[in-house]
């Protein structure tokens, strides 16, 4: 894989620190992967691109304040950002490395979470949300720590809840947005199950209006749940590359969904995947067996649950995806390889680095706050 081939210069007035007002005002990129056309329009004129016979399928993960400023024993602050859903690998990895203390996960009075920081902190230290609550640093591995607590996943929730900042990004740490405004405008108006660092953002374009002008045109819509995790925030490794793996996130999907939007599918039906997180899991439960399905779903909530570790790139045959929306993404990131491995299976013309410098000179905005594009 040739991370140069997904490299791009972004200039300065195409990075948006804030979201378009109202949201689904933003700009949207239309490119046509069978006639080779590109349009431009507004996001709210979606249902005027999407096909009568097609349905939606969002994420509907809602994204904690995780980012916390913390005091450590000697007074100093820290900065560290809560990776609320991103499994504990290394506490599985303790068991073999003598020089990590093992630790009981859910449902023990000491749990664990992985976080990372701002700053250098000692393995073995404390860091304080108030005179009361801290976390232990229980290990690290590169830049990513593992953290325990003695309370419940419920009690971090609240604790993230009042003393957090929404996650964002770092490139968008000169956004003019407050912390109020950021809890509402960094969150999608359908956000319902807590556990994300990250928004699902091509979702954050979409309004009460988007949805009633695609219900009008009989375009439904259903959701399932990917907590956005590390695999947002750290850079592709030569691991990821030789692996071939992504870091796990976590994802629910009601199989009663999951069996209609095969019925769907198989009804000639196109299924739009809003976002890289719901192309993921979807691709990733089409990779299950009868049995692994089976084994991963709950009798009485009829919810598949699972981690994901898919890493799309060139070539891949997806199985269920046929329409995307996506926003335009970090280059040389593992969103860029799942976009163009999309393209490139439509039989696209174009690249995906090609499209970007098109979106660029045509004054498009970039990233989480940016504008939107959909691949047809």
């Amino acid at each position: 894989m040739d991370l140069n081939a997904y490299d791009y210069f972004l200039p300065k007035k195409n990075l948006a620190l804030s979201p378009a007002n109202p949201r689904d005002s933003s700009k949207l990129f239309v490119y046509n992967t069978k006639t080779d056309e590109i349009f431009f329009d507004r996001f709210y004129n979606l249902d005027k691109y999407l096909p009568k016979n097609s349905f939606l399928v969002l994420n509907n993960t809602k994204v904690l304040p995780a980012r916390v400023e913390m005091k450590k024993e000697s007074g100093g602050k820290v900065i560290v950002l809560f990776l609320v859903n991103t499994p504990s690998v290394m506490v599985r990895q303790a068991h073999h490395d003598k020089s990590v203390i093992p630790t009981k996960v859910e449902g023990s009075k000491r749990m664990t979470i992985l976080a990372m920081v701002d700053r250098k902190i000692n393995v073995g230290g404390k860091l304080f949300f108030d005179d009361k609550n801290f976390v232990e640093i229980l290990s690290q591995k590169e830049h990513i720590f593992d953290l325990k607590f003695n309370f419940s996943r419920g009690k971090l929730f609240a604790l993230l809840k009042k003393y957090g900042t929404m996650p964002v990004p770092l490139y968008l740490k000169k956004t003019p947005l407050n912390r109020d405004e950021l809890m509402e405008k960094y969150q999608t108006i359908f956000a319902k199950k807590e556990g994300s660092s990250a928004a699902p953002t091509a979702s954050l374009h979409f309004t009460d209006r988007v949805f009633d002008k695609l219900e009008k045109k009989g375009i439904n819509k259903y959701f399932i749940t990917l907590h956005v995790g590390l695999g947002t925030f750290a850079p592709l490794t030569d691991d990821n590359l030789k692996t071939k793996k992504l870091h796990e996130e976590y994802f629910e999907v009601d199989s009663n969904s999951l069996q209609c939007f095969k019925t769907l599918k198989s009804e000639g039906k196109k299924l739009v995947a809003v976002g890289t997180t719901v192309t993921r899991t979807l691709e990733t439960l089409t990779n299950y067996s009868s049995s692994e399905v089976e084994k991963n779903s709950s009798r009485q909530t009829r919810t598949i649950t699972g981690k994901t570790d898919l890493f799309i790139f060139s070539p891949y045959d997806f199985k269920i995806v046929d329409i995307l929306i996506t926003n335009f993404h970090l280059p040389k990131s593992s969103l860029m390889m799942l976009v163009e491995a999309f393209l490139q299976y439509k039989g696209a013309k174009k690249s995906l680095v090609e499209l970007y410098n098109i979106a660029i000179k045509n004054n498009f905005r970039f990233y989480s706050f940016g504008d939107a594009m959909i691949i047809l």
